[in-house]
């Protein structure tokens, strides 16, 4: 049985943080043979990177700005990867270049064209956790592109749904609720949700999910769970 596994900013946002998850993680292989993770870069380290960029020009030009970007998932990837080897559970991280996700369209806010799982599946059968660095991919001219906001969310979906598997995205909150919590306490929180739902609620400007990896689970019919990182299971469902 086999799962790809989500990490958003604030929950590889530090050293402890990414700790935790390499714990969980080992744990999880009594339930997962093969796990995919995906992570994005730590906390504010977009942010901090385009504010360098910003230091010389207000319009950095936008292949360079990718490549500098791109730097945030590689540190995450890398750093996961240590922690679960230090703890004794075998793992390999892959930029997107590198596993083959090929994109296209306009640099900061390409889509993902193909996949090519071979070189995760065979790490999978050598019982290695394959770490992804989300966000990014590589266009037809071989230069770095990322997929604009939300873009690890829509890399773990369309791993998952070429890899025939289900999708768990670990974030701050601990699911999908009525309303933003943060700003109502009367807001309830939602145990299961269609694929049809969770898109209108995207596209109305619900945060909890970019919408073009709602569009991807629903193409290919990933099963998705939303949940708060190291919490229960106790979140929403993305269902038919």
């Amino acid at each position: 049985m086999r799962v790809v596994l989500k990490y958003g900013g604030t929950s590889v946002g530090t050293l402890e943080k990414i700790q935790k998850i390499a714990n969980y993680i080992k744990g999880l292989k009594n339930s997962f043979e093969e796990i995919v993770v995906v992570v994005s870069a730590m906390g504010k380290m977009t942010d901090e990177l385009l504010n360098k960029a910003a230091f010389f020009t207000k319009e950095p030009d936008k292949r360079e700005v990718d490549m500098l970007l791109s730097i945030g998932e590689q540190q995450s990837i890398a750093l996961l990867s240590i922690a679960l080897n230090s703890i004794g559970c075998e793992a390999v991280s892959y930029t997107g270049a590198q596993i083959g996700m090929k994109t296209f369209g306009e640099h900061g806010d390409s889509q993902i064209k193909s996949i090519n799982i071979e070189k995760i599946e065979k790490r999978l059968k050598e019982k290695k956790v394959v770490v992804i660095a989300g966000f990014q991919g590589v266009n037809g001219r071989g230069d770095i592109t990322t997929l604009g906001r939300g873009g690890s969310d829509t890399t773990a979906v369309a791993l998952a749904g070429r890899l025939c598997c289900s999708c768990r995205i670990y974030t701050d909150v601990d699911g999908v609720y009525t309303e933003d919590p943060k700003k109502n306490n009367l807001a309830k929180k939602i145990s299961k949700i269609t694929y049809d739902e969770m898109e209108k609620m995207s596209a109305c400007g619900a945060k909890i999910m970019e919408l073009r990896s709602v569009k991807i689970g629903k193409k290919y019919r990933v099963p998705i769970f939303i949940g708060e990182s190291l919490g229960s299971d106790d979140g929403t469902y993305i269902v038919d």
